[in-house]
């Protein structure tokens, strides 16, 4: 059994302790926003916050994530009310196919929590994510929006 709080729940679920976080998030706790990309912690689709940091979900086992406060992308909007990031994505357009988004949303997020006005430095060397359709441009355009909000 392994106990995780996510997104403010706490959720008890009957997993082994290696189990990487991205499947306990998806299959025992039922949040789907979180992706599966490449499973070797490349491409950056699986990310969450842990403690507010960043991590790619897909490598981190269960029992790393336990009495931790773990937020998915379900997690940022309050109410409804889309973060200044989730906004600048859609004002801008960034999403294509989507499926890297939700990940790449929560670099970002990350990034401007700790660094509230980044640099094109900044942003090249915190946000490693892969994006398949090649919306890098875009994404530069709405951090720096978001960064401005």
């Amino acid at each position: 059994m392994a106990r995780l709080n996510v997104n403010g729940k706490t959720f008890d679920i009957d997993v082994e302790s290696n189990m990487p976080l991205l499947w306990a998030i998806r299959e025992h706790v039922g949040l789907t926003g979180t992706k599966y990309g490449c499973g070797v912690a490349q491409c950056g689709a699986c990310t969450v916050h842990v403690d507010g940091a960043p991590v790619r979900s897909c490598v981190m086992p269960v029992s790393a994530a336990e009495g931790k406060k773990i937020t998915t992308i379900e997690g940022l909007a309050v109410n409804g009310a889309l973060t200044k990031v989730q906004k600048a994505w859609h004002d801008h357009e960034v999403p294509q196919c989507g499926y890297c988004q939700s990940g790449m949303i929560m670099a970002v997020t990350a990034l401007l929590n700790s660094k509230p006005k980044p640099t094109d430095a900044d942003i090249d060397g915190a946000i490693t994510n892969i994006c398949r359709c090649g919306t890098f441009q875009q994404v530069r355009e709405a951090i720096h929006a978001a960064a401005k909000a």
